[in-house]
């Protein structure tokens, strides 16, 4: 599988191909989207327009295209004039069709447990 990642696409045939892909998406950066998509799990998502997503993935493809589950969008407003502070905004969106060349990051979100004895 990665013994292919340094020849070039056009030498290689379908099935040699398809195990390439394949061990991209689980060993590179889209193996965040992978496990998401594996174990439920939430995705902080960067995009380019500055706002933030966190959601659970159903499906994504190689160029970051992303159906969404359950999100909540994330963004900051600031008001024009003097002296008004920026705003911290949000929202729930039930299911999204995130189109991939918007995004910047994709990272898996961890909940922190804290333990007080």
């Amino acid at each position: 599988m990665s013994q292919y990642a340094h020849v070039p696409k056009s030498e290689l045939d379908e099935g040699q191909i398809r195990e390439l892909e394949e061990y991209e998406i689980s060993q590179g950066p889209l193996s965040v989207l992978q496990q998401s998509v594996r174990n439920s799990s939430q995705v902080l998502i960067s995009l380019r327009n500055n706002k933030k997503l966190l959601a659970r993935v159903k499906a994504f493809d190689r160029h970051c295209n992303m159906v969404l589950e359950n999100v909540k969008e994330m963004w900051t407003e600031t008001p024009k004039g003097k002296g008004k502070k920026p705003v911290n905004k949000d929202r729930f969106i039930s299911k999204m069709f995130l189109r991939g060349d918007s995004v910047i990051l994709g990272k898996a979100h961890i909940y922190l447990i804290a333990c007080f004895y």
